[in-house]
């Protein structure tokens, strides 16, 4: 049995993609009529009456919260864990707070396993790249490819690794983000948008940078408050390097702006994603 930690939108991705044979708990289960609550029904299941509940059966634990509820989550179920039980802990949060949730998770008797997800989720869903960390990554990935886990590799002994290399690439994917949104909002209140899109492939040949940047605002404006989240957890990655995190707290502001201009993401093409976006609803 397998339990699932987190119902929002990659747990409800694993849950399509192994159809049954899984748990789960969510906190907004508390609430009948929230979006985790709903599509769980839809399933065919009900909400457990804790969270110890969930997971007393499971011999995988996959936790799939919010980045913040990282080490929460952890807390929230060992003392339900069986014995021996693997916790593999898929969010984007900082080394810090992965191997925070991993003594938690130890101390508790089971075995924790870092994984990150390297692609966008919704592409190759449960065989997403999936890099694996920690003592017991070695022995969990058959366990992790029988699960469906297609994607998954070992990639360190040592927790906290795959964690910065996530957060770190974060930086910079989603710091493009931010900076193609804040250059192309101005340069359309200009009305030159088009000759800055071309001097861009002037000078990153081999792109066709209104595509590309339609993608990517469009991805901050879907899925921007949990991307500030994890650019939260990037800043924090690089203030435990000892780092002042300038770009990261930046990028992660501009993310939470973007989330708040959702309703953008229906327009058809650039120019009027970019006026959706300069008129706030």
């Amino acid at each position: 049995m397998i339990c699932l930690l987190g119902f929002g939108e990659v747990g409800q991705i694993f849950a399509t993609d192994w159809g049954t044979g899984f748990s789960a708990w969510d906190v907004k289960f508390a609430d009948p009529g929230s979006a985790p609550a709903k599509a769980l029904a839809g399933f065919g299941l009900s909400a457990p009456a804790s969270a110890h509940e969930a997971v007393r059966d499971a011999r995988l634990v996959v936790s799939a919260v919010t980045a913040a509820e990282d080490e929460a989550a952890a807390r929230a179920v060992a003392g339900g864990l069986a014995a021996g039980a693997y916790f593999l802990d898929v969010n984007s949060a900082s080394p810090g707070q992965k191997r925070r949730a991993a003594e938690v998770i130890e101390a508790a008797g089971g075995r924790y396993v870092e994984g990150v997800i390297m692609s966008p989720i919704g592409h190759k869903r449960l065989a997403s790249p999936l890099l694996l960390g920690g003592p017991h990554a070695a022995e969990f990935e058959a366990v992790a490819r029988a699960a469906g886990f297609g994607g998954a590799r070992v990639y360190a002994a040592e927790i906290g690794l795959a964690s910065a290399t996530k957060l770190c690439r974060s930086v910079m994917i989603k710091g493009i983000e931010a900076l193609l949104t804040e250059s192309l909002l101005t340069a359309r209140h200009y009305g030159v948008e088009a000759e800055v899109l071309g001097s861009l492939g002037d000078f990153f040949p081999g792109q066709d940078w209104e595509k590309l940047a339609y993608y990517m605002i469009g991805r901050g404006l879907q899925h921007g408050a949990r991307r500030a989240e994890e650019m939260r957890e990037a800043a924090e990655t690089v203030a435990e390097a000892g780092l002042v995190p300038l770009m990261s707290v930046a990028i992660a502001a501009r993310q939470d702006l973007s989330a708040g201009l959702r309703h953008a993401f229906e327009e058809p093409d650039l120019p009027a994603m970019l006026d959706a976006m300069a008129r706030p609803k």
